[in-house]
């Protein structure tokens, strides 16, 4: 059973920067077979997702508003997944969750079967 801690989140102007942590504990972890995504949720709007990383090859992925300012990345002797944010925009607002599945990274159903954090919430300043 895998699960997820999502930190690192908070209050910043636009143009600023987080990096939000994703610690994760049991064996599937590490499993060739899983992904880690960030999803985001904000009122009103249906969840996105905005990065992924394959663990089998690393691969990355990224939402197309994002890229070139998000990052992901991984510590494996921490089971952490990193997402650095920068130059961050209101529009980034949201509660970012740590997701953990097999499928294909943004699949329709990514995560319906997979592992959810508790989210940590990030809100940029206009």
């Amino acid at each position: 059973q895998v699960q997820l801690v999502e930190s690192g989140g908070g209050l910043v102007d636009s143009g600023g920067s987080l990096r939000l942590s994703c610690s994760a504990s049991g064996a599937g972890f590490d499993s060739a077979k899983y992904k880690v995504a960030w999803f985001r949720q904000a009122p009103g709007k249906e969840r996105e997702g905005v990065s992924c990383i394959r663990l089998n090859d690393g691969r990355t992925y990224h939402a197309d508003s994002v890229k070139g300012r998000f990052a992901i990345s991984r510590d494996n002797a921490k089971s952490t997944v990193y997402l650095q944010l920068d130059s961050l925009k209101p529009e980034d607002t949201g509660r970012y969750y740590c997701i953990v599945d097999d499928l294909p990274c943004f699949d329709a159903e990514y995560g319906l079967a997979g592992w959810w954090g508790q989210g940590t919430q990030v809100t940029v300043s206009s």
